[in-house]
C-alpha cells in the first residue's frame, strides 16, 4: 500500500472524468476535510461550489487600495498647495480641487492595479518556486488529461491510510502519498 515518511505533504488521487473529480471534491467536503486542492487540465463547471469555496478578497483589497491611492493623491497636492507651500496666483483659490483631478484619478487607478496584483499573490500564496504537489510522480498529467485532488496533511481529519482508503473508495484510479522534500 503506501508508505509513509516524515515529510508528507498529503494524499493524491487521480480520477479520468471530470464529473468524478467534482463527484469526488463534493464527497471529501461532506467528509469534513477542509484543506485539499483540485487540479484540472481546464475549469470545470460546479467544482467551485462542489469543494465549497468562497468569494475571494481580491476585489475588496482594490477598492481599498484606489480608495488610499485616490485620497493620498488628493491629499498630499492638498496639503502642498493650501498648508506647506500655498501660492496665490491671480488669485486663485488655494484649494482648486479642480486641479487635482488628473492626479487624484492616476493615483487611484495606480494604488487599485498594484493592490489587485499584489493581494492575489499573497493570498494565493506566490510566488512560489516549487509546490510539493510536483513530487507526485503521476502529477504530470494534471496539465493535459487527469483531474487530481490532493488531502493535506495539514487537516485535522488527516489520518494516512485512512485517507488513502477515503480517497480509493471515491473510485481514484492511482492514489499515492505526497511529500515535502
Amino acid at each position: 500500500m503506501i508508505q509513509h515518511r516524515s515529510h508528507t505533504y498529503g494524499v493524491i488521487g487521480e480520477f479520468e472524468k471530470p464529473e468524478q473529480l467534482v463527484h469526488a471534491a463534493a464527497k471529501i467536503r461532506e467528509e469534513g476535510y477542509r484543506f485539499y486542492e483540485c487540479y484540472t487540465p481546464f475549469p470545470l463547471e460546479g467544482l467551485p461550489e462542489a469543494m465549497g469555496m468562497r468569494r475571494n478578497m481580491v476585489p475588496l483589497i482594490t477598492l481599498i487600495g484606489g480608495l488610499t491611492g485616490g485620497l493620498g493623491g488628493f491629499g498630499f497636492q492638498y496639503w502642498v498647495n493650501v498648508i506647506s507651500y500655498p501660492l496665490n496666483i491671480a488669485g486663485r483659490p488655494l484649494n482648486s480641487w479642480p486641479a487635482f483631478i488628473p492626479v487624484t484619478f492616476e493615483m487611484t487607478i495606480l494604488f487599485a492595479a498594484l493592490s489587485a496584483v499584489l493581494g492575489m499573490l499573497a493570498l494565493n500564496g506566490l510566488p512560489q518556486p516549487h509546490h510539493p504537489i510536483f513530487n507526485a510522480h503521476r502529477f504530470t498529467h494534471a496539465s493535459a488529461d487527469r483531474f487530481f485532488v490532493c488531502i493535506q496533511a495539514r487537516d485535522k481529519k488527516f489520518h494516512l491510510e485512512a485517507t488513502a482508503r477515503f480517497l480509493q473508495g471515491l473510485a481514484a484510479h492511482h492514489v499515492s502519498e505526497v511529500h515535502d522534500d
